[in-house]
């Protein structure tokens, strides 16, 4: 071993594709990370200088030794075992701790995989130019996208495998029968049964979508169509497996083969679809592909427009067109032209009465030779119109200079916004849900406590509407518009403030409860158990959960391309490449775990993307299999085919590929 100050060389035998894995930071991601990792039979070791002692606690819990030191120290990381490391995750709290520990560990191992958490772009860039392609994450842009599509409501989790563009959609089954007869050869993902119309709110499954690896369902392939919700999903079943009518289905396949259903599976839910009513098209979807239920490009243009003045200021407006269509029509039919006593056109009587409002008199119509009582009515009419203009002008001027200085500050008024999403916290999680709702052409106001963040003037470049407040005050709440609301997203990084916001908007939204999709962000799983049990939250998500498969993944080879909920069951699509001579090389498709699906192969002595494969497919060395399943199931995989070639495991299980 060479002096740990410049490198260090591999001992001669050893294999460190066989070896631990070093993360770099317990809180949060770390933890998780940790847990995926040690769930998956990985040894790994943790290094942090400052613990948190119930952190601590829980990894030794689980046997993970825990070294107390600077990541940024060589002794350190040489302690920590790096000459013999698989891979080193970084997830420190601070860029600046997890860029120094990257660097440092490229120094000392150049040959390790390193994986890193930066929220700053352009510093992954630069770093991900010495550490390698796809070593640097950003858990804001991989969880954003799951808190986008709870906010919408949409079915669909769009993925590109390759050249190929797929979605994982979930439809609704039409009537009894299997999911062969029903949907051919779409890949079946999930299906979750329908409880029926008198299963109570609470008839969900325990364990919410943070309860960790442990929360796995139950329910095998052989679950009929009586089984309840409460039984979580059936992941991967069979085409053979029964489904009753009105049972959620979650399918994976290309754009057309889900238009060949029949069945819609690009808007949002039929219970959320009210709320959700101002969406407007935009890049988020496909070319050709825009929602029926999503406005014109009128409607919107009105809808911006309206939604710029509040109630007071519309009524003034209505009040003003008011009057000059009735006097217009009242000069039309009472006024006559003293010279010959013909009536006063539509135009004519148009362009008079707004002379009259506006007080310019050009001299070219005059009341002076009418009757007393047009005389009479153009008195009222000088002066009602005169306050009307004098109000609505008035208002018009307060709106814009109040605009121009709100602007300048980063807050904006929101008046007049109905089926908008409220985001909570603009932290770098909530920032990128708001870039990628607005993407999507939907209202955004932000909420946020700190005056001086510093991705304030991001949202003012957006256009965005921001509201300095704290959240769980209900007069905050309202100034958002929360009553006309079709989403709220609470992502602050405090648990505490997120619970108390989030029960702050259920108190709020009354009777819109249940339809207005509330995604919270709660780190602690036993939290998260308890708050969606005693108070009803469908969507408890967490960021740290979300992003932990990530990077677990990437430390031992596994390239995940996205994740997405079905139900309270997180799942992940992954690229793994099978490696010759090791645990996949020759595996038949029906040999693989039980709870996960092959959707796609890549060979090495073809072009293009085999889809899907049969139940005698057979995996060779140099391939690439595309697959989806629960985290746990994926890791253990991964795991597998790390190992030496064996008689492949859980023969006769029975996977249901095909």
């Amino acid at each position: 071993m060479t002096d740990p100050t410049t490198s260090i060389v591999v001992p001669d035998g050893a294999d460190a594709s066989d070896g631990h894995v070093v993360v770099c930071g317990l809180h949060g991601l770390g933890l998780r990370t940790v847990e995926q990792l040690h769930l998956a039979g990985i040894p790994v070791t943790v290094v942090d200088d400052e613990p948190d002692p119930r952190l601590v606690r829980v990894v030794r819990g689980w046997g993970v030794p825990h070294l107390t030191g600077s990541s940024r120290l060589a002794e350190t990381l040489v302690g920590a075992g790096i000459g013999t490391a698989r891979a080193v995750v970084c997830v420190e709290s601070d860029d600046l701790h997890t860029l120094e520990t990257a660097l440092r560990a490229r120094e000392l191992r150049p040959d390790v995989p390193v994986v890193v958490q930066l929220t700053n772009p352009a510093v992954g860039r630069a770093l991900a130019a010495v550490t390698g392609a796809g070593s640097v994450l950003d858990v804001a842009a991989l969880t954003a996208p799951s808190v986008v599509e709870t906010c919408l409501g949409t079915r669909a989790h769009r993925l590109q495998l390759e050249e190929v563009p797929f979605v994982a959609a979930t439809l609704t089954a039409p009537r009894d029968g299997t999911l062969r007869d029903l949907y051919g050869d779409l890949t079946p993902i999930a299906v979750e049964h329908f409880a029926g119309p008198d299963a109570g709110p609470d008839a969900g499954p325990d364990a919410g979508p943070d309860a960790g690896p442990d929360a796995g369902p139950d329910a095998g392939s052989d679950a009929g169509p009586d089984a309840g919700s409460d039984a979580g999903p059936v992941v991967c079943p069979g085409r053979d497996l029964a489904v009753r009518a009105g049972d959620a289905v979650t399918l994976l396949g290309t754009p057309e083969e889900l238009d060949a259903t029949g069945q819609a599976w690009g808007r949002p839910r039929p219970a959320r679809a009210e709320a959700l009513r101002t969406l407007r098209p935009g890049r988020a979807w496909p070319e050709g592909r825009r929602p029926d239920w999503a406005p014109g490009p009128a409607t919107a243009l009105y809808r911006a427009l309206s939604r710029q003045v509040d109630r007071p200021m519309r009524w003034a407006l209505a009040a003003l067109a008011a009057l000059v269509g009735v006097s217009t029509a009242v000069l039309h039919v009472g006024y006559r032209d003293p010279d010959g006593g013909s009536a006063m056109t539509l135009l004519d009587a148009l362009y008079f009465t707004v002379e009259t409002v506006a007080t310019v008199g050009y001299g070219d119509f005059s009341f002076r030779d009418q009757p007393a009582w047009l005389r009479g009515y153009a008195i009222v009419l000088m002066i009602v119109g005169a306050m009307l203009a004098t109000v609505f002008f008035a208002m018009l001027t307060n709106l814009l200079v109040s605009r121009q200085i709100a602007q300048a500050l980063g807050r904006r008024r929101v008046p007049g916004l109905t089926g908008h999403t409220v985001v909570v916290g603009l932290g770098a999680v909530g920032t990128r849900v708001v870039e990628l709702l607005h993407e999507a052409g939907h209202d955004v106001v932000v909420v946020e406590g700190d005056e001086s963040n510093r991705y304030l003037g991001r949202l003012r470049a957006l256009g965005v509407p921001v509201i300095v407040g704290d959240a769980t005050m209900s007069a905050t709440l309202e100034q958002a518009n929360l009553a006309t609301a079709g989403a709220v997203a609470v992502l602050t990084s405090d648990d505490l403030t997120n619970l108390e916001t989030g029960l702050a908007v259920r108190d709020l939204l009354g009777r819109r409860w249940r339809d207005v999709p509330v995604a919270l962000r709660l780190f602690d799983r036993d939290l998260a158990r308890t708050v969606e049990t005693a108070f009803g939250f469908q969507h408890v998500l967490s960021t740290a959960a979300l992003a932990a498969p990530w990077f677990a993944g990437a430390a031992l080879g596994l390239h995940v391309l996205g994740t997405f909920y079905v139900g309270p069951l997180p799942l992940l699509v992954a690229r793994l490449p099978v490696r010759t001579g090791r645990g996949l090389d020759g595996v038949a498709m029906a040999d693989l775990g039980a709870e996960l699906r092959v959707v796609a192969i890549r060979r090495r002595t073809r072009r293009g993307l085999e889809y899907p494969p049969r139940r005698g497919t057979t995996l060779r060395g140099g391939d690439e299999a595309f697959l989806v399943g629960p985290y746990e199931e994926m890791l253990a995989l991964v795991r597998r085919e790390r190992a030496s070639a064996e008689p492949a495991e859980g023969a006769g299980r029975g996977a249901r590929t095909r």
